[in-house]
């Protein structure tokens, strides 16, 4: 089955930009990930997600899921569960791991959903 690849534009916004905030994210009442280098991006109408580079997050304290999802402006996402800190059975990250040219800025980075993990917070980069 040939996938549709759609490009931003005019009716469909997308921008990545640097988020000058250091990102931490809290889950087990540990630190899951912290970063200075968090990109932000924009899409449509929808909320900004922040996206993490992978050297900064415990990548050992996740595990890849079968779950696979398909955005045509982005590409194939990736699903990655808690080891610990959440049940283990919630989606708590999801990674575009080759996403298309026009995001291709998330390539190496996870985004995390909100409402799996304690705490995603924008701190001052000092």
């Amino acid at each position: 089955m040939i996938r549709p690849v759609a490009t931003p534009g005019r009716d469909h916004p997308i921008t990545i930009e640097r988020n000058p905030a250091r990102v931490v994210v809290m889950a087990g009442g540990r630190v899951l990930a912290d970063s200075r280098a968090a990109l932000t991006l924009r899409e449509a109408d929808y909320p900004p997600v922040l996206y993490i580079p992978r050297a900064d997050v415990e990548m050992t304290r996740l595990e890849r899921t079968g779950h696979a999802t398909y955005c045509p402006y982005k590409g194939d996402a990736s699903y990655y569960r808690l080891l610990d800190g959440g049940p283990r059975e919630a989606e708590a990250a999801w990674s575009y791991e080759s996403p298309y040219p026009a995001v291709a800025e998330i390539e190496g980075h996870l985004a995390f959903y909100p409402s799996r993990v304690e705490a995603i917070e924008e701190r001052p980069a000092g």
